[in-house]
Order: structure tokens, then sequence, then C-alpha cells
């Protein structure tokens, strides 16, 4: 389905407190969020009524890393959230339209708990369900699943090539009439409309069938993260949707160009594919009204914080050992994420960042866009990036939560409005209709219709 309209999408990425790693010590920011499930509720209700496509929520099995001091002063490293399934079937039943993004890993599940869970949730939402498949990037989870160390990388992305294989054909067990639950005739289901898997890999024996029916949207939107060589060859051949991180509007473009180009020999269309970056917005009235609300929040950070905030992103070295207000120093190539690694090492040397520095530049968004300003400067870096082949959309990163989320609301997406570049409706009820982007079509009716 070709998105005609060209018009921006948007998620709403919300990390309980927000996404700045002091957001909890913000004033106007809900501490408990995490555990607080009205706080969730009025999120999803005003992004949805501001018309969003789609909530995304992060998650990780296991608490990131083991400096005490550091995790006793923060809220984002995986403390103390709810599992996202969970919450997000919860929301569904307070919306009606917008869709969700929930991340779970492809290292520590099994493809059929995957695929029944977001199965269901698409069914209980009503066809607005979407999976971010990611392959755990912490040793810290490893540690809770039996392992001393984590999967290593290459190994990490074969596993979630066949993981996702798995998956979409536990998807494909059931077309769309089977279950004609005919009580004159005592036939629950047709026969003829089950198709077992059976699949044997190098990773995963399953013989299926899935024990949901299929999905409204088919399959519920396969969305991924990773910026990795591995990770874009998934992405092309699986992916409905990609979040990712750059720092630039060159960076966006090629990653952009380089994903999109991909698409073509797995016999996919460009618009088969949307590409979200995330953004930090911090907005202000004036510009220095954005820099003092971003100072402000700036102040709160505890180093001891953003040096495990490095450690966690950047890899494991403690940097702690070095001057913090020296160089960043060489580090050994990580075995989690490479291209978030790689991201941060180029900005400092780019910038000629400190230790200090470069925590101060990450600590909100992580490594994705960073803007401070008014409304208008805002959603020109939005149009900018949309209009030159950088993003189809963006997933918005509220510095603190629930006032981050609402002045986006309030003060740019009018402005966005205003230049036609965002819906005041939805097109439809479920995400992939109101992404642009179609159905796909069950293999044995795919096969009648080639024939």
């Amino acid at each position: 389905m070709t998105d005609t309209r060209r018009e921006l999408k948007l998620g709403a990425f919300l990390y309980p407190t927000g996404h700045h790693v002091a957001a909890w010590r913000h004033p106007d920011a809900q501490a408990d969020a995490g555990s607080n499930f009205a706080h969730y509720v009025a999120l999803a209700q005003a992004a949805e009524a501001a018309k969003f496509d789609l909530i995304f929520m992060a998650d990780g099995v296991g608490t990131r890393g083991t400096d005490i001091e550091a995790l006793s002063r923060t809220a984002i490293r995986y403390v103390a959230q709810f599992e996202p399934i969970t919450l997000l079937s919860a929301l569904s039943a307070v919306t009606s339209n917008i869709g969700f993004v929930a991340t779970a890993s492809t290292s520590y599940n099994e493809p059929y708990h995957i695929a029944r869970k977001f199965a269901s949730l698409d069914h209980i939402s009503g066809g607005r369900a979407g999976w971010n498949l990611v392959t755990s990037s912490s040793e810290h989870e490893a540690h809770n699943f039996g392992r001393d160390e984590h999967y290593a990388h290459a190994e990490r992305y074969e596993r979630a090539e066949e993981f996702a294989d798995v998956v979409r054909g536990l998807w494909d067990t059931w077309e769309e009439d089977a279950f004609p639950r005919d009580k004159e005739s005592g036939i629950y289901f047709d026969p003829d409309k089950q198709h077992i898997l059976n699949h044997k890999g190098k990773y995963f024996k399953v013989r299926g069938p899935l024990n949901v029916a299929r999905a409204p949207q088919g399959h519920p939107v396969l969305v991924q993260a990773g910026s990795s060589e591995p990770g874009k060859e998934l992405a092309a051949r699986t992916a409905d949707v990609v979040f990712t991180a750059h720092q630039t509007t060159e960076d966006a473009r090629a990653f952009y160009a380089d994903l999109k180009g991909r698409l073509a020999k797995y016999g996919r269309d460009r618009d088969d594919l949307k590409v979200m970056p995330g953004i930090f917005p911090v907005v202000g009235r004036t510009e220095q009204e954005a820099q003092d609300k971003f100072q402000q929040i700036q102040d709160l950070i505890h180093p001891a914080v953003g040096l495990s905030m490095l450690a966690g992103m950047a890899g494991p070295i403690d940097l702690s050992q070095y001057p913090l207000d020296g160089p960043v120093p060489e580090l050994p190539e990580t075995n989690s994420s490479k291209s978030r690694q790689k991201l941060l090492l180029d900005l400092a040397r780019r910038e000629n960042l400190t230790i200090r520095d470069l925590y101060l530049r990450i600590a909100g968004a992580r490594g994705h866009y960073q803007v401070v300003g008014t409304p208008v400067q805002i959603a020109d870096k939005m149009e900018e990036w949309f209009t030159t082949g950088a993003a189809d959309g963006f997933n918005i990163m509220p510095p603190h939560l629930p006032v981050g989320l609402y002045d986006f609301i309030e003060h740019v997406l009018p402005e966005l409005r205003r230049r036609g570049l965002f819906r005041s409706d939805y097109e439809g009820r479920t995400l992939r209709e109101n992404l642009g982007l179609g159905v796909p079509r069950h293999p044995a009716r795919a096969q009648i219709a080639a024939e």
C-alpha cells in the first residue's frame, strides 16, 4: 500500500519518567511512573487525542548495571517498571485508535511465546499491536537466563533471523476464515485452513500451529531498531518500521537511502518500510526558555549516573579510572550495541568532547537527535529530515513525563499541522492502516492468486 498523503508518522516513546537520565528528579516528573498505571493511562489517552500513530515501549529483562551507587540514583536502567505487553494490553482497553509497540528480545524468549503474546495483543486491541524485535545488548540480561555471558553479536543476529521467520510462520498457521465456529454442523475450525509449521532449524524446532487465531492485522507490525550491518539486513527483509538513532541530517539520509535501497532484493517497495528516528525535543516559547529548561534538568545529573550510562552504551570499560574532564579513551569493540558505540565515539572525536561533555551530550537522548528550541525551530528540523529523505516520521522522546509529552502536543503539533505535515484524524482503526502499510497476505491465499 502506497502512502500517498506523505504525512509524518509519529510514535510516543514512553520511558516511565521520561528519557533524560535525571528525568525522575525533575519537579514536574511523575517519580513513581514505572509502577503507576494511571500515569500511563493519561499519557496514552493524550497521545491518542493528539493522533499519534503509536506508543512505543522499550524493555529489558534485567536491571542494567552493577554499580549500586549509580543504579540507586536513576530510574532508566530498567530498575522498576511494568512488563510492556501486560501494560499495553491494559492500555488497549482504555483507547481505541492508537497503536502499541512493545519490545521483546529474541535472545531470551522462544518464538512460540512471542508469536502467541503479540497475536493476542493484536486481537485484544483490535489490530493495533506491534513487536519491536531486539537481540538484547546487555550482559546483565544473560545472567538472568542461565548464561555466564551474552550471545556474541553475530550469533545474536543469526538467531534473530531464524526467530523472526518462525514467529511469522506461526502467525500464518491459520487462514483468516479458518474458524467458522458453526454450531449446526459442529465444525469449530476448517482443517484445510490450518497450516502446520514443522520448522526445524539451527536454533529452533517448532511444530505449531499457534493456538491463537490469525491476527486482525494478519501479522502484528514488525519493528526493528538495529543499525549494524546484520541489523539493517534483517530489517530490510522483515521489518515494517525501523527506529534508529542519528546525530546529523547527513548520517540520517545515508542510513535512510541505504536501508530503502536494500528492499528491492527482497521483493519489497520503498513504502513497505517506515524509517522513524528518535528525536528528543525540549520545547520553549522562546529559545532562551528552552535552553533554561534543558539546563535545569542537566543540572540534576549525578556524575556516577553519567559515567554508568556511558559504560552501558559505549562498551565494557570502567570510565571512572579516567579524568572526567579528559578525552574519551580508545575503547575495545563492544559485544552489545556496536552501532550505538560507534555513534558515541564518532561524536566524541568529531566534537573533541571530554568524558563529562559526552555524558552531558547524551544524557537526554542517549545518542538520538536532540533539539532544544521553539516549536518553529523543532518543526523546522523535523520538516527538513522528512522532506529531504532522512525520515518517514519520528519517535518522540519526551525529556520528562508527563509534561514533556504535553509540551510537544500543545506547541509543536499545531505547527506541524499548519504546515500540512501531520494528520488531524486517524485514517483507519488498525496500526497498519494508520502507518500506510499493507496487510500481509496469507501464503495459501497468495498461492491461489498466483495460480
